[in-house]
């Protein structure tokens, strides 16, 4: 075996290790009801996931999905939860075979997608002939950036950059008015100290 081919092997084993790890966390995940568990659980998968995308060379995929899907969407998972209880409750068995088929069929139809898809570091693909490549070669002259994926998202593409951060901030500002966060929950903390109050006053009486 060559070296090339032993770090082709070393790659495509990397990747079946971590699309393993993906799979296991995610039964782990449809079978807990412990909802704190199953927000680290899906934390844990963000970071699984972005480790896999740097993986297959997608850095900035990689980034967005671990400060998304690892950071602030598992801090408004756990901020949501001292509004709801802590255990999801059970289903019935009808309610169980659904979901399952709904992600079986998902599952196939994007299986059946990938077959058009060109293989993993093809050098005529789309993206390796395209304007990719365009990109590679003038990003040093006309941006000065060493780092061409930096190039490409704060100035190749800035607007679709700006609108996804748009997007974040927006999704964030309407989970934090939804979870009722400032005025509304410090009224909500002073009627349970009002409610509590009567109680140790009582106490301190005996």
């Amino acid at each position: 075996m060559t070296g090339f081919e032993g770090a082709n092997f070393a790659i495509e084993l990397l990747n079946v290790t971590l699309l393993g790890i993906l799979f296991i966390v995610a039964i782990a995940i449809a079978r807990l009801r412990s909802l704190f568990a199953i927000v680290m659980l899906s934390g844990i998968y963000s970071l699984i996931s972005a480790t896999w995308f740097v993986a297959l060379d997608a850095v900035d995929v990689a980034f967005t999905e671990a400060a998304v899907g690892a950071g602030i969407s598992t801090a408004l998972f756990l901020a949501a939860m001292v509004l709801t209880s802590r255990t999801a409750k059970a289903e019935k068995g009808a309610m169980k075979i659904l979901p399952l088929l709904v992600v079986v069929a998902t599952g196939a139809v994007l299986i059946y997608a990938t077959i058009d898809l060109p293989g993993f570091g093809d050098a005529m693909s789309a993206a390796n002939t395209g304007v990719g490549m365009e990109y590679i070669e003038r990003s040093k002259t006309e941006i000065a950036i060493p780092n061409v994926v930096t190039s490409v998202l704060g100035s190749y593409r800035g607007f679709d950059t700006l609108g996804e951060v748009a997007v974040v901030f927006s999704a964030g500002l309407a989970v934090v008015l939804l979870l009722g966060f400032g005025e509304r929950s410090l009224g909500a903390t002073v009627r349970r100290e009002d409610r509590a109050e009567p109680k140790t006053k009582e106490g301190e009486g005996e």
